[in-house]
């Protein structure tokens, strides 16, 4: 028995991806469970590789990424710049979901394009509480980028930026 799908069915299911991907987006948990409950994959991607995981991820939504981690998202699977949902919460600085990552197995050295490793992004944008926490569970301050600069080199950077900062924020103004 051979299964005919329409283009109206193909273009429904469309529809219904862009929908999942939104509600990983705005954490929209009930309705994304049910939908991968219902045979949607865990491991949906957009057109640059970010899963749902991924994008609920970068967007700040803990609740999501749990349950599509609880429902067999894949930890560390990299979007089409080799960027990995650990990553992508180093750089933006969500410690409850790198902590989610982290419990769940993410690679915590994983090299997220051009050498670059969370730890990396979190000192190069300045989240040094990400920092923290990724020293805290084992991120190597040895591993180098692509150009040579240590995970060390960029963690001394980020610390010498943020004592600048500090000393100009609360120097008096001379104007």
């Amino acid at each position: 028995m051979q299964i005919l799908i329409t283009e109206a069915d193909e273009k429904r299911y469309v529809e219904l991806q862009q929908m999942a991907l939104d509600f990983a987006r705005q954490g929209e948990v009930e309705s994304l469970q049910s939908m991968v409950r219902h045979g949607l994959p865990v491991n949906l991607a957009d057109a640059k590789g970010n899963t749902l995981l991924m994008l609920a991820c970068y967007n700040g939504q803990v609740d999501t990424a749990r349950m599509l981690l609880q429902e067999g998202a894949e930890v560390d699977r990299r979007n089409d710049h080799g960027q990995t949902p650990l990553g992508g919460v180093a750089f933006k600085g969500y410690p409850e979901i790198a902590a989610l990552l982290l419990e769940c197995g993410a690679d915590i050295d994983a090299d997220n394009g051009v050498g670059m490793t969370p730890i990396m992004f979190a000192a190069m944008f300045g989240r040094t509480e990400m920092v923290e926490q990724l020293r805290t569970h084992g991120a190597s301050l040895r591993r180098r980028n692509r150009l040579g600069l240590s995970a060390r080199w960029f963690v001394g950077l980020s610390q010498l930026a943020g004592k600048l900062l500090r000393r100009l924020r609360t120097r008096p103004s001379t104007a």
